[in-house]
């Protein structure tokens, strides 16, 4: 869910033990209104196997009330309260933010723990960015060599994290934005950035220490 009135108080790395975010009456009902409209709109779109009604505390407000409701308007599907905190523990779902490296910092024993952002890795290529200078990415190298080391150096520490109790981590990002160039491929979508082939063989390699574990 797009959310503004953003909470100064993201604490994305423990359960929230702040006074939580409280929007205006006009600003609740728009957002409850608005909530709504979107997944009737989205409910028959086989896609989609989780909502997610906050992320990064981007106008976070009755946390546990939004995600109980949530569930409840829609059981076929999975819940993730905060997508990169604040953490309640509410919904299916613990949902951890970190850059550019994995990491876990928070395990809940209830509820399905996920690396729901990681990598950011930057690789500018030249005639195929939306600008044509000062563009970003958590790290960035100079070619697809090194791009590739760096994204399977990530998913040899995503294989050790599978005995910490993780069970999914998803990699920023199919392409370049406007702005970013961590992408697989760029902007244009006309050139991948890294070795397919080596990409393919380091993430069945993730999958295959979940299946071994």
């Amino acid at each position: 869910m797009p959310n503004g009135d953003k909470d100064s108080q993201w604490q994305n790395h423990d359960y929230f033990n702040g006074s939580e975010f409280q929007r205006s009456p006009q600003s609740e009902e728009i957002y409850r209104t608005e909530w709504k409209d979107i997944m009737d709109y989205l409910f028959s779109v086989p896609s989609i196997v989780v909502w997610v009604p906050f992320n990064e505390a981007w106008g976070q407000f009755k946390t546990e009330e939004i995600a109980e409701w949530t569930k409840t308007y829609d059981p076929s599907r999975l819940v993730n309260a905060a997508s990169g905190g604040n953490f309640y523990r509410t919904g299916d779902i613990v949902d951890l933010h970190n850059y550019p490296a994995p990491a876990m910092y928070l395990y809940d024993a209830q509820r399905v723990n996920v690396l729901g952002e990681y990598g950011g890795i930057g690789l500018p290529v030249e005639n195929h960015l939306w600008k044509p200078d000062n563009n970003w990415g958590y790290v960035k190298f100079k070619n697809s060599k090194e791009t590739t080391e760096q994204y399977v150096e990530y998913a040899e520490q995503l294989k050790k994290l599978v005995k910490a109790g993780f069970s999914g981590a998803i990699y920023t990002r199919t392409t370049d934005v406007e702005g970013e160039v961590n992408g697989f491929m760029t902007y244009d979508r006309k050139v991948d950035k890294m070795n397919v082939p080596v990409v393919k063989k380091a993430n069945q390699e993730v999958i295959e220490e979940f299946q071994s574990n």
